[in-house]
């Protein structure tokens, strides 16, 4: 899933407009940027297995950002820099910490539902859960194209955004559900677990950048 965390995130930018929504979505992003640099650093790792034409469903042994310890760990951690990135919200600081927190949060909920039994509750030896709706994937890519609509859809109602980056905004989220589709049903296998760690990494990088600037409120409204 990708699209999908970004509506989420675009969703909870609706519960405190003075937010950047690009920090919202870079929050729940956070967990999959973690993933692919483990990989490259080797701390992680993704297989490519024999029958990905017909599932494009790589394998992954990642406790360290995908664990459900670690997504609460990572959601604390995110959490806490926020309060101190918005102490000047006074006490809304707290809401904002708590929205970017939950944003964190939400990549391990949709990943737990989408993905097989494959995120180890604690350490890597530790049970694992997933319940597998990619395995339905026309389900699940409907699930994750109504989480970006539904997402835009209550986000743009009252944005404090211009229209021009509202606009951009939502093109973005909208080709990164189209992108999501064809990479979920069409694409063909990469050429190596680095490959695609390498360039999942830089998109997801690219992506988490734009949505930071094309999210970034006029002066006075913070």
């Amino acid at each position: 899933m990708f699209a999908g965390h970004v509506g989420a995130a675009l969703a909870l930018g609706r519960a405190e407009r003075r937010l950047n929504v690009g920090v919202l979505i870079t929050a729940a992003l956070l967990l999959d940027v973690a993933l692919w640099l483990f990989v490259l650093m080797g701390w992680e790792s993704v297989s490519i297995p024999a029958d990905f034409v017909r599932t494009h469903q790589p394998e992954f042994v990642f406790p360290y950002s995908h664990g459900l310890s670690a997504g609460v760990l990572w959601s604390a951690l995110a959490g806490a820099a926020g309060l101190l990135a918005y102490a000047q919200l006074s006490r809304a600081k707290w809401r904002a910490a708590a929205l970017i927190g939950a944003a964190v949060f939400s990549h391990w909920l949709l990943d737990a539902l989408v993905h097989r039994a494959e995120l180890p509750l604690a350490g890597a030896a530790s049970p694992t859960i997933g319940f597998g709706l990619w395995n339905a994937m026309p389900i699940a890519l409907a699930i994750e194209a109504a989480i970006v609509v539904g997402g835009l859809c209550l986000f743009m109602r009252g944005s404090s955004l211009s229209r021009t980056r509202s606009v951009a905004l939502a093109v973005m989220s909208l080709l990164l559900l189209a992108f999501t589709i064809v990479g979920m049903t069409i694409a063909p296998p990469p050429p190596s677990a680095i490959a695609m760690a390498a360039s999942s990494l830089v998109t997801l990088v690219l992506v988490c950048a734009l949505a930071c600037w094309l999210g970034r409120l006029p002066r006075g409204r913070i």
